[in-house]
């Protein structure tokens, strides 16, 4: 196995995943978004750090002398351009708020105020806003909060490998060990959101070394991967429906197994998440990821006017979290189908025109540098 390939069947699972935060998010009476399955569909993002640290250790963790400015590069441009780009759509979203309520129209909360308060734009813009109690960790496009650790987790990675390869694994296991302890003792020292980061990417670290090591000794058969794959799934699904106590360390360990267990791309799941309509999803995920809540915010505004012009009870607030009611149970569901199409029509569009676009800036910056070398005479 080449250490460079792709692991098409995870790539999958990562689209999946995505969708289901969608629907996590995703308020609608009596459809599927309030299955208990999708009800803890959140504990995916701690599937999205094992998977970065175990894709980023395959791509890069036996580099002896890596690259840091090729990797800075690559990584900033792979990840912010959308971010900021959403980042200024909700800005504009709330300039938009702004000229509304002026007219009248009634919003949960007044425009830039709270997590869209103008003081948080510096922190999202520097991908700071998760890292520090002293900043609204879910400002503007909450699920970028898990980018934000995302971000520097790779620049920890980077100076793991720089500083102390022979030792990378030791310092994998202290990082990840360290912020397990820390976030189940309630630590303020960072946030819960930087503890569960560090503590998943590293696992995910050092899962890869482990998967490294058994797939140069053990190559399951299809019928083995096939029957593993399937009884992983039902044991995602078991746990995600449970009512454990301790299930967000459980998903954590669950996680691990399952991504070393589809690197082997060996199942019949594995082949079922290569065939098109899934890897397209994972090429999307990224923006799914990134791009849903401006959707889903959409659709709540969307339900607010009709409500305000109907009478109709369109979008309720129960409790603390605001609902969308049709009032059919059928056409309930059926919006949820059509919200999740509708994500992955915005999704296809900004994967298309700017993280595409984005990551060819950054490799024109790479290649810059090689330009600029004047050749020999």
């Amino acid at each position: 196995m080449d250490r460079v390939k792709r692991f098409y069947a995870l790539d999958s699972f990562r689209g999946v995943c995505a969708l289901a935060v969608v629907v996590y998010h995703l308020h609608i009476v009596g459809s599927i978004t309030e299955w208990a399955f999708f009800s803890n569909a959140d504990l995916f993002v701690e599937f999205f750090f094992v998977l970065s640290g175990f894709v980023i250790t395959h791509a890069y963790g036996l580099e002896r002398h890596l690259d840091f400015r090729k990797f800075f590069i690559l990584r900033t441009f792979r990840l912010v351009p959308l971010h900021v780009f959403l980042l200024g759509t909700f800005i504009i979203f709330e300039f938009l708020k702004l000229l509304a309520s002026r007219k009248g129209f009634v919003f949960n909360k007044e425009p830039f105020t709270g997590m869209y308060s103008p003081s948080q734009i510096l922190p999202n813009l520097f991908l700071i806003q998760a890292w520090t109690p002293l900043t609204e960790n879910l400002s503007f496009n909450y699920p970028s909060w898990s980018i934000s650790i995302e971000y520097y987790m790779y620049i920890l990675f980077a100076g793991v490998s720089f500083f102390c390869f022979n030792r990378r694994h030791l310092v994998w296991i202290v990082i990840s060990t360290c912020a397990f302890l820390l976030l189940y003792n309630h630590s303020g020292i960072l946030t819960e959101f930087a503890y569960k980061g560090l503590s998943c990417f590293f696992a995910g670290a050092m899962s890869y070394s482990i998967f490294e090591g058994v797939r140069r000794s053990v190559q399951p058969t299809f019928a083995t991967a096939s029957l593993l794959e399937v009884v992983a799934l039902v044991m995602i699904v078991m746990t995600l429906n449970s009512d454990l106590n301790q299930k967000a360390i459980i998903s954590s360990i669950l996680f691990c197994c399952v991504i070393m267990l589809f690197a082997f791309d060996a199942g019949v799941i594995s082949r079922l998440l290569q065939t098109n309509a899934f890897t397209f999803l994972g090429r999307l995920s990224y923006s799914i990821y990134l791009t849903h809540i401006i959707v889903l915010s959409l659709l709540i505004l969307m339900f607010l006017v009709l409500e305000k012009k109907t009478g109709l009870a369109l979008a309720p607030m129960i409790g603390d979290i605001r609902y969308i009611d049709s009032g059919n149970g059928i056409l309930n569901n059926l919006l949820v189908a059509l919200v999740l199409l509708s994500v992955v029509a915005v999704s296809y569009f900004t994967y298309s025109f700017i993280e595409v676009n984005g990551q060819k800036v950054g490799r024109y910056l790479i290649n810059a540098k090689q330009k600029k070398i004047p050749a020999a005479t």
